[in-house]
């Protein structure tokens, strides 16, 4: 395989692999036209690259452009399984917008800044002068429901299947679960229902390299986000990351006729 890779640190080991600056692209357009993957673009390069130079990207588009916003995130997951996305309210920053999402929600409850990762531009909110800090420093109310948890799952997916899954602990000041903001992973077994899901809603979306943040409610789980560009603090096995790309760059050039069958997932896990 021709790969070209724009993240050396993301694709250390992989083979073959040339490495161009992000910002030197337009010097590479026949090198980048002749590969058969471009790995981990910028996200200011994607519309260049795929639409311009006609490269195939990884990750995949829809985990570009999903991945990059929570609202358009949130009404993703809504889309594709409503009964495992916490409920959301999402407006406009104006006074009576305001007043309806604070009528409507229960405290505590969420909120959130729709472009953000490693637990920075998340609040919880559990009175009016938290709300009023938050709207007075927001261009969009993003606002979730409040889980009882004191922990999360990570699901990692790469290409076409679950590369590991662990527990998040939360931080000692509460709240956070995030490793970037104290929070520390357990490897102990996760419900299959939180890595089933995770699977299904990347296949669904086309979403092939993302971190899925789930939480368990009981035995229900619930998508918080995921992150295109996920931390490897918790990912124990780099190796199996990098072989699972691999495989999949590789698996993906293989011709498909009759096509490739897929390993099957169990149904929706829904509430209960």
């Amino acid at each position: 395989m021709r790969l070209i890779s724009f993240d050396v640190f993301r694709t250390l080991g992989l083979p073959d692999v040339q490495v161009i600056k992000p910002e030197h692209f337009l010097r590479h357009r026949d090198d980048l036209r002749d590969a058969d993957w471009v790995l981990f673009p910028e996200y200011w390069q994607l519309n260049a690259l795929v639409h311009g130079l006609k490269c195939r990207v990884f990750p995949s588009v829809a985990s570009y452009r999903i991945g990059h916003d929570k609202i358009e995130m949130t009404r993703a997951f809504q889309t594709v399984a409503p009964h495992n996305t916490p409920w959301t309210l999402i407006e406009a920053n104006g006074p009576r917008q305001r007043e309806e999402i604070w009528d409507r929600m229960l405290l505590p409850f969420v909120a959130k800044r729709p472009r953000a990762s490693m637990g920075e531009g998340v609040w919880l909110i559990e009175n009016q002068a938290d709300w009023q800090k938050y709207c007075d420093g927001a261009e969009v109310l993003y606002t979730q429901e409040y889980l009882p948890i004191d922990r999360d799952i990570r699901v990692v997916v790469a290409g076409d299947r679950v590369v590991t899954a662990y527990w998040r602990h939360q931080a000692d000041q509460g709240f956070y679960n995030n490793i970037a903001r104290g929070g520390w992973a357990d490897h102990s077994a996760v419900p299959s229902a939180a890595t089933d899901l995770a699977l299904k809603v990347a296949r669904t979306l086309d979403v092939n390299h993302a971190g899925f943040d789930i939480a368990m409610v009981g035995s229900v789980p619930y998508l918080l986000e995921f992150n295109r560009l996920f931390g490897n603090q918790g990912v124990n096995h780099a190796g199996l990351l990098r072989q699972a790309i691999f495989d999949y760059l590789a698996g993906e050039l293989e011709p498909r006729d009759p096509p490739t069958p897929v390993t099957p997932v169990p149904p929706w896990p829904i509430a209960v």
